[in-house]
């Protein structure tokens, strides 16, 4: 098959970007034609930290800008100059949707949204409204959860869409142990060790993990937290929830971009990895903390639940509320001797969630939908 992929692509960082780049990877392999037609830009004052001076630079085909209408004319050329048989579009927020309108109108193939979220997680409004429209003209939808796929039945119930999963990664095992992690990070080398990984906006709970920890310390005191993640929400804010809660020997903040090179180090030296959002569909973390091995501790919103298989992979709590998240985490602790054991169970899990079957089960449904087009 011919394809147009339009998408964030490194050297953007994010998860978008990253599975992207797997999911090109993947159908290349699998035999696809796969032309990449990635996002220059995507916001007028898009922060320096999500490029790093490590990473590829930007690919010469990139000229595509999010808020510039213009570019997105000529990346309309582009894609009539390809003539695929497809184009894809990942898809995550409501601003996208003038832009795969405009697409879907006049690139003259059919159009494939691949759905990371149906909607943002800052609504604006308008956006049901886009939805609609986009839902209704488009050839089909592929969704990574169950949760999502019913948001796209309860807008579009007749439209084409397959429902799969957020791919794990089969990544090389660190070359460092994990005593050697914990100190490059400034942990104790024999306390259990909790992770919170990514960025920090409201909807990811992170005062709910620190209203839950005191809970948590007065069982297990020498609990090791440590927050890695860009803060899109004043630092100051977090430090002094934790200081007037009393734990701040507890906690670690590691403010900023972490660079992907030393996201092992980080899951290496984590015994769990904890969500705690008020709000969600999927998340990247988890499939990452899986392909470290790691368990995961979460709350049950969006597509979460759906995601770990509770006592096996990991723990869900029963409530996005601090009281609920402590006692996960003291489930967590107490069943310490079985932590390795899951890190066999991850493993095992890890090949049937893999970006090889997630490219396999994709064909088909593309090709139905382009033989539908030739009708």
């Amino acid at each position: 098959m011919r394809i147009v992929l339009l998408s964030p692509f490194p050297p953007l960082k994010g998860g978008i970007a990253h599975c992207s780049g797997a999911l090109h990877a993947a159908l290349t392999a699998a035999g696809d034609a796969v032309v990449v037609l990635p996002f220059k830009k995507l916001y007028p004052s898009f922060p320096s930290f999500l490029f790093s001076a490590l990473s590829p630079p930007t690919p010469s085909n990139a000229t595509l800008v999010l808020y510039n209408p213009l570019t997105w004319l000529s990346a309309v050329r582009r894609i009539r100059e390809q003539k695929p048989e497809l184009l894809v579009i990942a898809y995550w927020s409501g601003v996208l949707a003038p832009l795969a309108l405009l697409f879907c109108r006049l690139s003259g193939t059919r159009m494939l949204l691949l759905l990371h979220n149906l909607t943002g997680h800052e609504a604006f409004w308008g956006e049901s409204f886009l939805q609609r429209k986009l839902l209704s003209s488009v050839a089909g939808v592929v969704t990574l959860s169950h949760t999502v796929t019913r948001q796209v039945q309860h807008v579009a119930p007749s439209l084409p869409t397959l429902t799969l999963f957020h791919p794990i990664e089969k990544l090389p095992a660190p070359s460092f142990s994990k005593l050697e992690a914990r100190k490059a990070l400034g942990l104790t080398s024999n306390a259990p060790v909790l992770l919170f990984f990514g960025y920090v906006r409201r909807y990811k709970g992170l005062d709910l993990l620190l209203q839950a920890l005191p809970h948590v310390v007065a069982q297990e005191p020498s609990l090791q937290v440590v927050v890695a993640g860009y803060f899109y929400e004043p630092l100051p804010r977090y430090q002094q929830i934790a200081e007037t809660l009393g734990i701040t020997h507890n906690v670690t903040f590691h403010a900023g971009y972490v660079p992907s090179e030393k996201n092992a180090t980080y899951f290496a030296a984590a015994d769990g990895v904890v969500l705690p959002y008020r709000a969600a569909t999927q998340s990247g973390v988890v499939p990452m903390a899986f392909a470290y091995g790691v368990p995961v501790i979460v709350t049950p919103v969006g597509a979460l639940s759906e995601m770990v298989q509770h006592g096996t992979t990991g723990w869900i709590a029963k409530a996005a509320s601090p009281d609920a998240i402590a006692a996960a985490l003291r489930e967590w602790l107490a069943n310490r001797e079985r932590w390795s054991a899951m890190r066999s169970s991850i493993e095992a899990m890890r090949d049937s969630v893999s970006w090889e079957r997630f490219a396999a089960e994709c064909q088909p449904f593309f090709a139905s939908l382009i033989d539908k087009g030739r009708r």
